[in-house]
């Protein structure tokens, strides 16, 4: 995380940033040396001002040595990080800033002010510090779950290896308190499953035979077995700590402005203090050269730019924390600015606002047995990954094995079996091969899958749907913020539209294709004025959360594609935290321009005083370091928030 107005070079020839959060920093290391300063600079304090000893305060070269043996302990390391940077050719910077202030004021007899600058500067350093790790800790905490081994079944026993060295498709066993160290399918009757690590959730999850867990699930009440389905390189626990890693580089623009002002505005503030120092020579009458370079000296410590380049990435990285906690995971601060500003939610129906949890509730057949017709149907379905596919396999098992299998996108599926052309899929499938079919299946509302065997219809099942607890919630939500609602479905428009009426979505369109939701999507994004959010869990949406401006997946069953393409990833695939994906990213924008008029608004006052003879360096340091420290707890504030 960049965070300051110098750049600190780094072990290997790095110059990206200066960090502070970096355990190498001289700072953090020298906290001995500020307690010993601090001791000798408040006696010198109460000697100076308390108990005015003449032996001492008439004593020039025994106060500079005081004072100096109080100033060198602190201001050590900020003259080594001055001196490694100019190494570098980055001369205006935080460090030669300060060095160049207290070294003026102890120039001009100002020694207690020369050392209350060095003194509080990192006393705020190490504040800064300790916040930016507090951030990072507790993101680490909550994700840095990864198992340190697994009990797989091998050679006819139970062998406990390191996760990495699992492959998929064998079996292993978790017992009671231990952690699930790869993504799998619970091959035991029932769990109980503690997902709070992955969701944020602290409520148990009762798991079913056949039901999807992930790794970093924390086991509750009985030994269970699973069947790995990814690689531990591969497991949720992996990708999600990925996406936190990689957050922090993705930056907002807010961020990269203040950054690239702090590059400008630090030399621009040094040319300044000079003028103020000099310029006067030629205006003003009674020119006192001493009382010129003071007032240019409080005008460089109150310039530091620290406030605002460090409060602000701590108040977006305090941002992710808070929503890793909420079980979202932003993959960049940059959306946490874009999400705040959604104009409308775009929604796909199966998987996002509904279970996709399906189940076959009705049979018709045509010129052919029920168990024939569930069987070729079964035996080609088995083949999709789609939950309603699914749900065909797992209602009647199928023992045939069909060849040439062919998914064609949005319609179904084309297979050979016997050698017997099979189409299994919607009505849109047998209307693009020409096969007529009953016209009572266009007014069914409920899902249904046709098969066509050598193009001629042979029956239709109706699967249903169930929707999700919180849906109804995750609409009123959004609709209470002001965000307008619309959903894109490949499922018939009659039923998108019932229960878009029933949900009180404001727009509904069904029976679309890929390439139909990116058609509307499109339509919907040529006005400027909107910023569209597009939340989705298929690969089929894959497409349309690539050209959202905000791509939400569901990242608890979704596809692997919608995750990687989505910029925001929900682990509960709870709809209702979209409302809180954008209650943060608001809150998050909210305190990150708190902190810059905060800063701003404080240097601005003090400037324009120390400027005009009106501030001392007392006032100085407050609107530095107390500016600075006061925007740091500001933007700490939001890992402590409530948003549910």
């Amino acid at each position: 995380m960049e965070e300051c107005c110098g750049t600190k070079p780094k072990k290997e020839n790095n110059h990206e940033g200066h960090d502070h959060s970096d355990h190498d920093h001289s700072h953090s290391n020298s906290k001995l040396g500020l307690i010993v300063s601090l001791a000798i600079f408040f006696s010198g304090l109460i000697l100076d001002f308390w108990i005015k000893a003449d032996w001492f305060t008439n004593n020039v070269w025994l106060r500079f040595s005081w004072y100096f043996a109080s100033y060198v302990l602190v201001a050590f390391s900020v003259f080594k990080d001055a001196f490694q940077l100019a190494k570098n050719f980055d001369f205006f910077n935080e460090f030669s800033l300060m060095g160049i202030a207290t070294v003026g004021a102890f120039a001009i007899g100002e020694f207690p002010e020369g050392v209350a600058v060095m003194l509080f500067y990192t006393i705020g350093e190490i504040f800064q510090e300790s916040a930016v790790n507090k951030a990072k800790n507790n993101i680490k905490a909550l994700l840095d779950v990864r198992p340190k081994e697994a009990t797989v079944f091998r050679n006819n026993q139970w062998e406990t290896i390191a996760p990495n060295e699992v492959k998929v498709g064998e079996k292993i066993q978790i017992k009671v308190g231990e952690k699930i160290p790869l993504d799998g399918i619970l091959i035991s009757e029932k769990g109980s499953l503690d997902t709070s690590a992955l969701t944020g959730e602290s409520k148990p999850s009762s798991i079913k035979k056949s039901e999807n867990v992930l790794a970093g699930m924390l086991n509750l009440d009985q030994v269970i077995e699973v069947e790995t389905t990814k690689l531990f390189e591969n497991s949720s626990i992996i990708r999600i700590l990925e996406m936190v890693q990689e957050a922090s580089s993705r930056k907002a623009k807010t961020e990269l402005f203040i950054r690239k002002f702090a590059k400008v505005y630090t030399p621009i503030v040094f040319v300044l203090a000079l003028l103020i120092t000099f310029i006067p020579y030629f205006f003003v009458d009674d020119y006192i050269f001493r009382d010129w370079l003071y007032r240019g000296l409080v005008f460089l410590v109150i310039s530091c730019p620290c406030a605002l380049v460090i409060s602000i990435p701590l108040g977006y990285f305090g941002g992710i924390g808070a929503a890793s906690r909420n079980g979202i995971l932003f993959k960049g601060s940059n959306f946490l600015d874009l999400i705040a500003n959604v104009t409308t939610v775009v929604m796909d129906k199966t998987g996002t606002l509904t279970k996709g949890v399906f189940k076959v509730q009705k049979v018709v057949t045509n010129e052919i047995s029920e168990t024939e017709f569930l069987s070729i149907l079964s035996s080609v379905e088995s083949h999709s990954t789609h939950p309603i596919a699914k749900a065909i396999s797992l209602f009647h098992p199928s023992n045939q094995t069909p060849t040439s299998v062919e998914e064609i996108s949005g319609k179904g599926i084309k297979a050979v079996i016997n050698q017997k052309q099979i189409l299994a899929g919607n009505t849109q499938l047998l209307k693009s091969f020409e096969i007529n079919y009953p016209s009572e299946l266009d007014q069914i509302v409920e899902t249904t899958v046709v098969l066509a065997i050598d193009n001629r219809y042979k029956g239709y099942v109706v699967i249903s749907d169930e929707v999700k607890e919180d849906a109804e919630l995750a609409i009123r939500n959004l609709k209470n913020a002001g965000v307008k609602t619309m959903m894109l479905s490949g499922d018939k428009d009659a039923l998108t539209q019932n229960i878009a009426k029933k949900l009180g979505i404001d727009s509904a369109f069904g029976g679309l294709l890929p390439e139909g939701k990116v058609d509307k999507f499109e339509n919907l994004k040529k006005d400027p004025k909107e910023i569209v959010a597009f939340v989705g869990d298929g690969i089929n949406d894959a497409p349309v959360l690539a050209l959202s401006d905000v791509g939400i997946a569901m990242g608890g069953l979704g596809s692997d594609a919608a995750i990687e393409t989505a910029d925001v990833v929900i682990q509960t695939d709870q709809p209702s935290k979209i409302s809180t994906a954008i209650k943060i990213g608001k809150a998050t924008k909210k305190i990150v321009y708190q902190n810059i008029a905060l800063a701003f608004g404080v240097k601005i006052i003090v400037l324009i005083l120390g400027a005009g003879g009106l501030a001392n360096m007392w006032e100085a340091v407050f609107a530095d370091v107390g500016v600075a420290l006061l925007a740091i707890l500001n933007a700490v504030r939001i890992q402590n928030m409530k948003f549910s």
